[in-house]
C-alpha cells in the first residue's frame, strides 16, 4: 500500500512553484526522483549544477577519490551572508572548544550511503539539498549544513549498475524476483569489501582517511549517518538503544530525544511507522554515530527499511508495497527535521559543545606505551590522522594499570615511548580508544565490545591516573651508512609489518633472503629467531644488490647491520640447517560463494595495500578447474557456506596438494569444514548440553540467555610458543580479539597460540558458557601433513584491518620455512 505518494507529489509541486530559479532533482535528471536509481556521476553533476546556480549559498569541494577513481564530494550550505564568512565561522566554532570562540551558528553534517546498497540515501540527499536551498532557506540563517551525498560511491554504483542490469521492466515487486537478491559481492562494501561504517576510528580505508581530514576541520554539533535496514523494518531514528558508553553526556542523550520527538511529529502526521531506543546502540567507537559522539557531536544513525532487497519497489511481509519514493520521503523528512531542530537550538548546542571539550576527570589521565619501533610508529600515524596530541618519554617511570599483567605496575619510558593524555580537547576520544576495558551497561550490543589500542598494537602499556609529562621529538629517519658491497651479509630484525613489507619487496626484486630459526650473537649484537640474513654470496648474480637493498631498507625504516663473517659468536652459523632460505611463494586466495566478502576483503586489502605482495584470486565457481600445484600457499577466508563447497572430493584434493608440499591457511569458519572422518587433524568442539541441565526461561529472557554462549568481540590473553616459526617476532604472550565461541583442541606438536585455563577476557564481553568452551583451546596452530602444512587461524588477525599486532602472524604463515 502506498499512502505516501499524493503528499509527496504535492511537496514536489510546491517546491517547484517556490523556486523557479533552481531545477529540482527530477527536472535536472530528466526523470521523477524515485522512479530509477541515479548513478554517481549524475549525482555529482546535480551537485555541481547547484553550486553554480546557487553559488552564493553553496560551495562544493572534492575531498578525494575512491579506489575506483570516483570523486568524493562535500557540499557546504548556509545563507549568503554566512557563506561569505564561512572560514571565520569555522574558526570561531573550533575556538569554542577552548571557550575562546564566539560561535553563533550550528554546524550540521549529513552523511549518506556509507553502505552502497542502502541506496535510497543518496537519492534523498538530492531532494534534501534542494529543499534547503529553496523552501527551507530560513534554517540556514544560523546553521551551516555540510552534506556528503555518497560516502561509498564504488559500492553504490556496484549496486545501481547491478540493479539496472537485473531488474524487470517495469520493475517487479515480488520479493522472489532476482532484482531483490544481490549476488556474493553486494554493493554494501567499498572496493576492498570493507564496511566503511566500521572504519571511522581505524581509518584503514582511503575513503575514511580522506573524509576525516575534512571532518576534523569542522567537528560539527550534529552528525547523521543515513542507512537502510531489512525491508520489513519500520523507520528507526534517535534516541539510541543501550548500551551507551559512559562518556556520553546527559545533554547528548537528551538532545537525541529532542530530535527524535521532532521526527515523530512528522511521522505521526503521515501515519508512518517508526521505532526508537532499540537495536542501534552507542558503544563501539568506529561507527558514523559513535565516532562523532566521542568528538562532541550529537551522533545519530537513521535507518529506513529497504536496503539491497527493496529495489524500486517490493511487497513486504505484511502485504504492503514499499517503493523507492516512500523511502526517499522518510529520509528527506528526518534530514530536514534535523536541520530544523539545530536551527532552533543554536545557543544550547554551542554551550554544550564547549562544555564537552573542557578537561574531564577520568580515572586514567595518561597512557604510556613501549614496544617495537614500527608498532609505535604505526600507532603514531593513527594518532596523527585523528589529530590527537602525544609526546615522547623522558626516561621517567610511569605507574598505573599494567595491560600485560592486569595489575598495578610500572613502566620505564625511553625516547621512543609514546605518551597520550586525556588532557586535550579530544580527551574523550583518547579515553574511549585507549582504556583497558570499556564499561558495558548491557551485553546486548550491536558490535564488538573490546578494541583497546595498546592490545591491538601489541604494546607494553600503563594506564596512569596521573598526568605523565613527555617531550616533543622530531621523527628520526632510519638512515643506513652506504652499504659496503664487500660485507659478508646484512642482518636485520623481524618483529612487525615494516619487516614484512621489507621482505616482500626484496623477494619481488629477486633478492634472496634467509631467516634464522635459532637466536644468535655476532660481532657483539644479539639477534632473535626470525631475524633476516641477506648474504652477498646468495645475491652475487645481482649487480645492483646493495642499491636495491639500501633503497628498500630506507623505504621501510629498516636498520641493516653489515657483518664480515658468517661465523657467529653464539648460536648457529649462517650455513647451518637452522638458517633457511625464504621462498618467494606464489599465493592464491579463495573467493566467491563459500567465503564471507568481509573476510575475503581483509585479506585482499592486506596483500595489496599493506604487504604489497602479489596475490591470485581463485573464485569458488571455477576452483575445481585450477591446478593447485601452480601455488605454494592457498588461503581459505572465513565464511558460512563451506559445507557445500568442501565435499569429500574437494577435501581429498586439498589433502593431496598439502601432502605434496602445499601450505593451506584456514581461517575462522573455514576450519570446521576441514576436520572429521578422512580430513585433517582438526575438529570443532561440540556445544552439547545435557537435557537435565536445561532450565525453563521466560520467553522475554531467551535472548539474554543465549548471550551466555556468545563472545561479542572480546580480548583474550593467550600463551605463545615463540620458538615456532609461525610466532617469530612475538613474545610468549599475545592478546587476541575473539569474535565467536567456536573452539578447537590443541594440536599435537603444532599449538602456537592458545588459551590455557584462564578463560576470562581481559576486555569485552564473553558469556559464561562460552568462557568454559575456551579452556585449553587453540588460537593459532600448524599441522604438519606429509610434505606440507595446514595453518589454522581460529581468531582473525586481520579483522577490519585494525588489529595491528596480529598481522605478523599472518605474514609468518605466508613466508615461514618448514
Amino acid at each position: 500500500m502506498n499512502r505516501l505518494l499524493p503528499a509527496f507529489s504535492l511537496l514536489f509541486i510546491a517546491l517547484t512553484l517556490n523556486a523557479q530559479e533552481l531545477q529540482s532533482p527530477s527536472e535536472f535528471l530528466g526523470y521523477e526522483l524515485g522512479t530509477r536509481f541515479t548513478r554517481h556521476h549524475q549525482v555529482v553533476d546535480y551537485y555541481q549544477y547547484l553550486s553554480e546556480v546557487a553559488k552564493d549559498r553553496m560551495q562544493l569541494t572534492e575531498y578525494g577519490k575512491t579506489n575506483e577513481q570516483r570523486p568524493l564530494i562535500l557540499a557546504y550550505l548556509s545563507s549568503a551572508a554566512n557563506m561569505q564568512n564561512l572560514e571565520a565561522i569555522r574558526e570561531e566554532h573550533l575556538k569554542n572548544r577552548s571557550g575562546s570562540g564566539t560561535s553563533t551558528k550550528a554546524i550540521v553534517w549529513l552523511s549518506y550511503n556509507v553502505h552502497g546498497n542502502e541506496s535510497v540515501s543518496t537519492e534523498a540527499s538530492m531532494q534534501t539539498i534542494y529543499e534547503l536551498l529553496t523552501g527551507k532557506q530560513s534554517y540556514l540563517e544560523n546553521t551551516v549544513v555540510i552534506m556528503d551525498p555518497c560516502i561509498n560511491p564504488d559500492g553504490r554504483d556496484r549496486y545501481v549498475n547491478w540493479y539496472n542490469q537485473t531488474k524487470n521492466t517495469p520493475n517487479q515487486v515480488d520479493s522472489n524476483s532476482k532484482e531483490h537478491h544481490e549476488g556474493w559481492w553486494s554493493g554494501r562494501s567499498n572496493h576492498y569489501m570493507f564496511d566503511l561504517n566500521r572504519d571511522w576510528a581505524w581509518l584503514t580505508q582511503k575513503e575514511s582517511r580522506q573524509r576525516l581530514k575534512y571532518y576534523n576541520k569542522w567537528l560539527p554539533h550534529i552528525h547523521v549517518d543515513f542507512h537502510e535496514q531489512s525491508m520489513d523494518s519500520p523507520y528507526y531514528f534517535a534516541p539510541a538503544a543501550e548500551p551507551f558508553h559512559e562518556v556520553i553526556t546527559d545533554f547528548q542523550r537528551d538532545f537525541q530525544i529532542t530530535i527524535g520527538k521532532n521526527h515523530a511529529k512528522y511521522f505521526d502526521a503521515n501515519g508512518w511507522f517508526y521505532f526508537t531506543k532499540e537495536r542501534f546502540d552507542l558503544f563501539y567507537p568506529s561507527y558514523g554515530d559513535t565516532y562523532p559522539t566521542y568528538n562532541g557531536a550529537i551522533g545519530m544513525t537513521y535507518e529506513q527499511g529497504g536496503g539491497g532487497r527493496a529495489g524500486l519497489g517490493v511487497i513486504t511481509s505484511n502485504g504492503d508495497t514499499l517503493t523507492l519514493k516512500d523511502r526517499i520521503a522518510h529520509h528527506f523528512t528526518t534530514g530536514i527535521s534535523t536541520v530544523e531542530v539545530a536551527a532552533n537550538n543554536v545557543a544550547k548546542l554551542n554551550e554544550e559543545y564547549q562544555k564537552f571539550h573542557q578537561p574531564k576527570s577520568y580515572k586514567y589521565n595518561s597512557y604510556v606505551l613501549n614496544g617495537p619501533e614500527d608498532h609505535l610508529r604505526a600507532l603514531a600515524q593513527l594518532l596523527d590522522r585523528h589529530e590527537l596530541n602525544y609526546s615522547y618519554g623522558t626516561g621517567a617511570t610511569a605507574k598505573g594499570f599494567n595491560y600485560l599483567t592486569g595489575k598495578t605496575g610500572s613502566l620505564k619510558t625511553n625516547s621512543e615511548s609514546l605518551i597520550i593524555s586525556t588532557n586535550q580537547s579530544k580527551g574523550t576520544l583518547v579515553k574511549v580508544l585507549f582504556e583497558p576495558n570499556a564499561r558495558l551497561s548491557d551485553s546486548l550490543t550491536y558490535d564488538i565490545t573490546a578494541w583497546s589500542l595498546p592490545y591491538a598494537y601489541g604494546l607494553d602499556a600503563i594506564a596512569s591516573e596521573s598526568l605523565v609529562s613527555g617531550t616533543a621529538k622530531e621523527e628520526a629517519l632510519v638512515k643506513n651508512e652506504v652499504l659496503n658491497p664487500n660485507s659478508y651479509a646484512f642482518l636485520t630484525d623481524w618483529n612487525g609489518m615494516d619487516d614484512a613489507r621489507f621482505l616482500a619487496e626484496l623477494l619481488q626484486k629477486k633478492i634472496k633472503v634467509r631467516q634464522t630459526k635459532k637466536p644468535f650473537t655476532i660481532e657483539g649484537k644479539h639477534y632473535d629467531r626470525g631475524s633476516l640474513i641477506i648474504t652477498k654470496a646468495d645475491n652475487d648474480f645481482n649487480k645492483n644488490f646493495t642499491n636495491i637493498l639500501g633503497e628498500a631498507a630506507e623505504k621501510h625504516h629498516k636498520l641493516l647491520s653489515p657483518v664480515s663473517s658468517g661465523f657467529v659468536d653464539k648460536g648457529k652459523d649462517f650455513g647451518s640447517g637452522y638458517v633457511k632460505m625464504i621462498p618467494a611463494v606464489k599465493v592464491a586466495l579463495l573467493g566467491g560463494a563459500p567465503t564471507s566478502t568481509l573476510r575475503f576483503g581483509e585479506i585482499w586489502h592486506f596483500f595489496e595495500q599493506q604487504l604489497h605482495y602479489p596475490l591470485t584470486v581463485l573464485d569458488g565457481d571455477y576452483f575445481d578447474e585450477v591446478d593447485l600445484y601452480n601455488y605454494e600457499v592457498l588461503i581459505l577466508p572465513g565464511g558460512y557456506s563451506y559445507e557445500k563447497f568442501m565435499d569429500k572430493e574437494m577435501l581429498s584434493r586439498l589433502e593431496e596438494w598439502v601432502g605434496q608440499g602445499g601450505r593451506l591457511i584456514a581461517m575462522g569458519k573455514s576450519i570446521a569444514s576441514l576436520g572429521g572422518e578422512g580430513g585433517f587433524d582438526i575438529s570443532i568442539r561440540e556445544n552439547k548440553q545435557d537435557s537435565t541441565e536445561i532450565t525453563v526461561e521466560p520467553y522475554e529472557n531467551l535472548l539474554r540467555e543465549e548471550m551466555k554462549n556468545d563472545i561479542t568481540g572480546a580480548i583474550f590473553k593467550t600463551k605463545v610458543d615463540a620458538t615456532h616459526p609461525l610466532a617469530f617476532g612475538y613474545t610468549d604472550t599475545y592478546f587476541s580479539l575473539k569474535l565467536g565461541s567456536d573452539s578447537y583442541d590443541y594440536l599435537e606438536g603444532g599449538t602456537v597460540a592458545y588459551i590455557s585455563n584462564d578463560t576470562a577476557p581481559v576486555s569485552g564481553f564473553a558469556g559464561s558458557e562460552a568462557q568454559k568452551k575456551m579452556s585449553k583451546s587453540l588460537v593459532f596452530g600448524v599441522e604438519e601433513y606429509g610434505k606440507g602444512q595446514v595453518v589454522y587461524m581460529v581468531d582473525n588477525p586481520l579483522f577490519r584491518g585494525f588489529w595491528e599486532n596480529g598481522k605478523l602472524f599472518f605474514a609468518n604463515a605466508l613466508f615461514m620455512v618448514k
